[in-house]
Formats: C-alpha cells, structure tokens, sequence
C-alpha cells in the first residue's frame, strides 16, 4: 500500500472469537501505519458500541494514535451492510469507504463440525451444562472453546485452556459415577496496543441458572491511569503467558 492509502476494518456483533482481538489489531495496525506509513489512515467500523477493555483501548487511541485511528460505532453508523471485495468498499447505512487495503471480521458462529453434529442452536452456537460442557442438544458430546454458549465467560483461548481442564475433570467423575464438582474458572487476556503497552482484562466465573455467570467482585481491567512500567510490565506478560500456554496446549 502506498503511503497515504486508506486501510478499513469491520467489527462483527457480539457473540465472536477473542472480544479483544480486532481492537488490539486495529491497535498495532495503526502503530505500523504511525511508524511506516505516517500519511495513511484506519478506519474501524464496528456493529456494536461497546467492546472488551474499551476505556484501556480508547485512552491509548487517543494518547498514540490521534489521526492516525478513526473508530465508528454503530450508533455513529459503524454497521457494515455490504463489502465488495473486487471494488475494495465497505458499506454501511450512512456511508460507503473505499479501501486501500481492507480487513472484514464477519459475524461468527461454532464450526462446521459443531453445526454437523447437531450440538449447536439457531444461534449457531452451542448450549452446554455449565458444570460438566456436555451439551444440552446431543447427551454425551461435551463441548469447550469458543463453540461453547458460556455465559459471562468470553471466547478466549485462556477460557478454553480452562475449559478444558474442567471438562475432562468431568468426564472422569461421570465415567466413575460420581456427581462432578461445581467449578470455578478464571480468564485473563492480555492485549498489545503498541510494542512494550499491554493492557489486560480477567474474570472469574461460576456455574448460575444454567450459564456461566461473574462472580461479583473478582477480576477487572488494568487501571486505567497507569504508569508507562505497569503497560510495560502487562506487555511481558503477555508474552510471558502466550509463552505458557502454547506449551501446554502443544508441548
């Protein structure tokens, strides 16, 4: 792309993999366009008006990439309608942006498998017991991940990591005959918004009417006027963490 082309994303509506995820990209794409590409521009057209860690996400916009990163919220017309990928635009009920280089994130749903094997709902995702993630559609299947309609719990993979540890647990008690333990489970997520700034979001959760519910008072976002050693620090984490679980997903 030349210097001063116009890059466009799209944020899906809510339910979608990683709630964080297209908003630590527009971040470090935006770093790159700041530090390569200074006359260029992101444009983010989002379907929804609030997103994971939005305050952390939007004070550093603002702190790093003043005219570099435009975000459109849908109560502001961010909603796209049409994409046509041969004239490179990206419609929405207001306006129509014509794209250097674009990046669509589509509305999301569990994976083919899941849909094949009758485990997910007209939602295109899939109810599970909060307790063991067998599924509430097709007895003995258990499902974990972002398939999963977890309640308060997000699509991340720390979640599914802990999911899945929990639904093995399971697993084991129900082949024993035992009635298996009502769990708690945690998720972290750490986001880059520029090389050496991370930010970060964790919850906890418990089994609730049926779902996955917060449990009051647990977890948080990083504080929000933070020295630049803490989004330093947060940002070793991060890669300290992805370190971690990769390892013990893949050995």
């Amino acid at each position: 792309m030349e210097d001063g082309g116009l890059v466009v994303m799209s944020a899906p509506a809510n339910p979608f993999r990683c709630p964080p995820g297209p908003y630590e990209r527009a971040s470090l794409i935006a770093h790159y366009l700041k530090t390569r590409k200074p006359k260029s521009k992101l444009i983010l057209l989002d379907a929804k008006d609030k997103f994971s860690k939005q305050p952390l996400f939007e004070a550093a916009w603002k702190e790093l990439y003043a005219g570099v990163l435009e975000f459109v919220p849908l109560s502001a017309g961010g909603q796209v309608t049409e994409v046509d990928a041969k004239q490179k635009t990206f419609k929405t009920d207001f306006e129509t942006y014509r794209a250097a280089v674009g990046n669509v994130i589509p509305p999301q749903r569990a994976a083919r498998i899941a849909v094949d094997a009758g485990c997910a709902d007209k939602s295109g995702w899939c109810p599970i017991d909060p307790v063991t993630f067998e599924s509430k559609l097709i007895p003995g299947v258990h499902v974990i991940g972002d398939a999963a309609i977890a309640g308060a719990m997000p699509k991340s993979a720390f979640s599914a990591n802990a999911q899945a540890k929990v639904c093995a647990e399971a697993v084991l008690a129900l082949i024993a005959g035992q009635e298996p333990v009502e769990p708690r489970l945690i998720n972290t997520c750490y986001s880059l918004v520029a090389p050496g700034y991370g930010i970060s979001i964790a919850g906890v959760f418990k089994p609730s009417n049926g779902l996955l519910a917060d449990v009051e008072g647990a977890g948080g976002i990083s504080p929000l006027n933070a020295p630049n050693a803490a989004r330093e620090q947060e940002a070793k984490y991060a890669e300290a963490w992805y370190d971690v679980i990769t390892k013990a997903t893949f050995g």
